[in-house]
């Protein structure tokens, strides 16, 4: 099960940084406008919020073997759909293989909880270490891949293959009935709404700041740092840097916070490099890119400290589900008004100075937000 938790999170995001890597020459292929490219950016979250919403009745409905098994398939179509045609089917496509991404997204920390009740630390981080994987070889290889094939379309289409791969191999898995019994197919208790408790309320609004942070870092970073006079191939390794992190991180963060009874502090250490990361990016990107990135780069371990705290404020896997569909829907619904409104901005100023230091403002309060979720309590 935690061969199958690592490969199907290895494929969520690809479809995101591999895009991100060769934005600017999407855009100047299509002809599209700063407009098109920032809703571009937003269209991932927007729809792992939409999506979310279904992902746990998707899982008692078909079992999680399924389940996970349909948005992988769901995945792979989309990634080759968006590279058929005009902006309009790259918009598209997007929207449809990150609705794949979205059932992953909500199902995997239910079965990490069920599964693995003794190790939900150490199994969220191997979940977050092969997902941050995959989001460094997506940024890292896709320009490279432009490059050999001489156009966009097939580098960004080819990571269709690996979730092609993983589709199989789960599928194989599925077989042997081990992942279908994992499924959290217990529906939640009558009478209980997390809409009325204030703890899940601030989970949730943690989360989606800490995934506006995430995405428009995504997003945008290879473009902040080649307007600053970085070379393209350069700023995408750059951004497969800041994933590339998210490796040793996810293996260190969710077992240490696992094994405190208050994440507090852990909270406050990566908020504040994160604030000092995107602090330099907006006052000085080209004098030392490689240090703001690493600097971003683990303060984005707020994403994997996120996941197992879903999992440390609840009592039980029927909880879990909830209020992870709960954090994970309106969370990124929250944050997809990051990177559309970022690059927004900078449309509108010129400069991404502005932009940066808005970012830092929220960077602040998502700071504040997680110490009070650190507490030791549950929903």
């Amino acid at each position: 099960m935690a061969i199958g938790v690592a490969l199907a999170a290895a494929n969520l995001r690809p479809a995101v940084t591999g895009l991100a890597s060769v934005l600017g020459d999407v855009r100047t292929s299509l002809g599209v406008s700063t407009a098109w490219t920032s809703a571009l950016t937003a269209v991932p979250t927007l729809c792992f919020g939409a999506a979310a919403f279904l992902a746990p009745w998707l899982g008692r409905r078909l079992g999680m073997a399924r389940a996970v098994g349909l948005s992988l398939a769901v995945l792979t179509a989309g990634l080759v759909l968006r590279v058929l045609d005009g902006p309009l089917t790259v918009l598209g496509g997007t929207f449809v293989a990150c609705a794949g991404i979205a059932v992953c997204n909500v199902l995997i920390p239910v079965v990490v909880k069920e599964s693995f009740p003794g190790r939900v630390g150490l199994v969220t981080g191997v979940y977050t270490a092969a997902l941050a994987a995959g989001a460094a070889l997506g940024a890292a290889f896709t320009p490279g891949l432009e490059s050999f094939f001489g156009s966009w379309r097939p580098a960004v289409g080819a990571w269709a293959l690996l979730s092609l791969a993983a589709l199989l191999v789960w599928t194989a898995g599925a077989r042997h009935g081990t992942a279908a019994r994992t499924a959290a197919t217990r529906r939640p208790a009558p009478g209980r709404s997390l809409f009325r408790s204030p703890l899940a309320w601030i989970v949730t609004v943690f989360f989606g700041l800490q995934s506006l942070l995430a995405y428009t870092v995504m997003g945008w970073l290879p473009q902040i740092l080649g307007d600053a006079g970085v070379e393209r191939t350069t700023a995408g390794l750059l951004l497969a840097v800041t994933m590339v992190l998210g490796v040793p991180v996810s293996l260190i963060v969710p077992p240490l916070a696992a094994r405190r009874r208050s994440q507090s502090g852990l909270v406050v250490a990566l908020g504040a490099l994160s604030v000092l990361g995107v602090l330099g990016l907006a006052l000085a990107p080209a004098a030392a890119p490689g240090l703001w990135v690493v600097l971003v780069g683990v303060g984005m371990g707020m994403f994997p400290l996120a996941l197992v705290m879903i999992s440390l404020r609840t009592a039980n896997s029927a909880d879990t589900a909830r209020l992870s569909a709960m954090a994970q829907s309106i969370g990124y619904l929250i944050s997809a008004s990051g990177p559309f409104a970022f690059g927004v901005l900078r449309g509108a100023t010129g400069t991404w100075t502005v932009s940066m230091l808005v970012l830092v403002v929220l960077l602040v309060l998502l700071t504040v937000l997680g110490y009070v979720a650190g507490r030791p309590r549950t929903v």
